[in-house]
């Protein structure tokens, strides 16, 4: 269980995951982080792997941080950066080889991660009060592959 709720668990096919995989890499790399989240869930619901399930929320929680970057909450954002991260190096913990068949470099990914939540800490304060800055952070969202 997550908090006080069981995590979602909707079956779907492999091939049906896949697919929900490759439509939320697509939607992100669009910038439309939205629909990358919403493209991504029925594969987070529709697996009970743990490996593949967290990579699949470390994949939403990142689309979802950009969510919040566009709505100018950069708490939002650090957040969900952070959340992303412990994500996607549990998945690769536990199963490298979901991430190696998404093509994803996670290293190069963290690295970006990293990279970003640094700039959200560093400028909180700043964000805070300026959203036009917490605009150009949603613009250079880190590239998934």
């Amino acid at each position: 269980m997550q908090g006080d709720r069981p995590k979602a668990y909707r079956p779907i096919p492999p091939d049906r995951r896949r697919a929900a995989l490759e439509a939320g890499l697509q939607a992100y790399e669009r910038g439309d982080f939205f629909e990358a989240h919403e493209l991504l869930e029925p594969a987070w619901m529709g697996t009970s792997d743990p490996a593949e399930r967290a990579l699949y929320q470390g994949l939403i929680k990142l689309a979802a941080g950009y969510v919040h970057a566009v709505r100018g909450n950069p708490i939002g954002l650090g957040r969900h950066l952070e959340a992303a991260r412990k994500h996607l190096v549990t998945s690769v913990e536990l199963d490298p080889r979901w991430i190696e068949e998404a093509g994803i470099d996670l290293n190069n990914l963290l690295l970006e991660v990293d990279v970003r939540l640094a700039s959200v800490r560093s400028a909180e304060a700043h964000l805070e009060t300026n959203s036009a800055a917490m605009l150009e952070l949603a613009e250079a969202a880190p590239r998934i592959r």
